[in-house]
């Protein structure tokens, strides 16, 4: 599709600089900006490539001050940062906006199906499940028997979604990631039988997993993501985790069972949290870090393996850096020590 610099400006509420007319049917960063782009500059350290980029279109800041001619047509708005994150929003809709239900996929007759859905080839939805309103269903996505579908939500090309799982509004699942997997149970005492798990997945509104994410279903009840929470690629979640209203994950997080997390937590990458745990809200923990015990206080900032407060961590490791240093000065003491006593007998 092909917007004018005019169009452009009034969907941004921005004021033209240069021709109206030119034409953009792309978008692209300043420093490789081509013909037919639109791009925008708000960090300073790229202000030269202003002068010299290809792009048709370029996004500055009302505040900004021209020191040499530029050959692109400006639009000027009160930040440039967030114009051209709304243009990514407005782009990402019109390329993402797909609907029709394909003749190679399936579609139980039980199945209750809403509105405007799309349905890709080799899509599968099982008896009695529920898909809400403008949701879409890339190809290779299976869905279970009695699983629900909010409305708008998007399973990407590959997602799993077993039985009894329910998702909801505006959620966001990408590729490869099973939800509603068996939680990871045996009992030692029977001949290490399997422990059957007959609970679900519940998923609230707004939530994003990213790609290749599993998410236990409980043993009984149900593993929870709350409201709002946001997981990055390869995360596991394990059986009746509950996990609190936007909360953040970085890549390769591990929650173990019956874990409780609270809200507004952000936890970077690789992080290892044991079951049966609590977690307080507004809890950080950084990057490659073992939780092994609840955390009872709201706010802390946690590092290291097992973790503890932030702060005490770095000028223990600190310590811990400088400890051959001092266990050579231990042992020439020693030596020096040995040597005096032996001179003294």
């Amino acid at each position: 599709m092909q917007f004018t610099a005019t169009q452009i400006a009034g969907l941004l509420k921005g004021q033209v600089e240069g021709d109206p007319n030119v034409s953009v049917s792309k978008l692209s960063k300043i420093e490789e900006g081509v013909p037919g782009s639109v791009s925008f500059l708000s960090n300073p350290l790229y202000t030269h490539y202003l002068y010299g980029t290809l792009a048709s279109v370029v996004i500055i800041n009302n505040s900004f001050v021209l020191t040499a001619p530029v050959t692109a047509t400006l639009i000027r708005v009160e930040s440039a940062e967030n114009a051209f994150a709304q243009l990514l929003e407005m782009y990402n809709e019109v390329k993402l906006n797909k609907k029709g239900i394909s003749k190679l996929s399936f579609i139980a007759e039980s199945a209750t199906v809403g509105n405007d859905i799309y349905a890709g080839e080799f899509s599968f939805v099982g008896e009695n499940a529920v898909i809400g309103n403008n949701v879409k269903i890339y190809p290779q996505v299976y869905i279970g028997d009695n699983a629900v579908i909010g409305d708008n939500t998007t399973l990407f090309a590959g997602v799993k979604i077993y039985s009894e799982t329910s998702i909801g509004k505006n959620c966001i699942i990408h590729s490869g990631t099973v939800i509603g997997s068996d939680g990871f149970r045996f009992n030692p005492e029977n001949n290490h039988k399997k422990v059957p798990q007959i609970g679900n997945v519940l998923i609230e509104d707004d939530v994003e997993i990213g790609a290749n994410c599993a998410i236990d279903r409980a043993t009984l009840g149900s593993t929870i993501l709350r409201k709002g929470v946001k997981f990055d690629n390869l995360i596991h979640i394990a059986h009746n985790v509950d996990i609190g209203e936007h909360t953040y994950f970085a890549a390769h997080g591990v929650v173990a069972g019956s874990t409780r997390i609270g809200k507004n937590c952000m936890f970077s990458g690789q992080v290892g949290i044991v079951g049966h745990l609590t977690i307080a809200d507004n809890t950080i923990i950084t990057a490659q870090s073992g939780i092994s015990k609840s955390v009872a206080k709201k706010g802390e900032v946690l590092m290291g393996s097992p973790a503890f407060e932030v702060n005490k961590y770095r000028k223990a490791y600190i310590h811990f850096r400088n400890l051959d240093s001092l266990v050579q000065r231990v042992n020439q003491l020693e030596k020096i020590q040995h040597s005096t006593v032996l001179k003294e007998v």
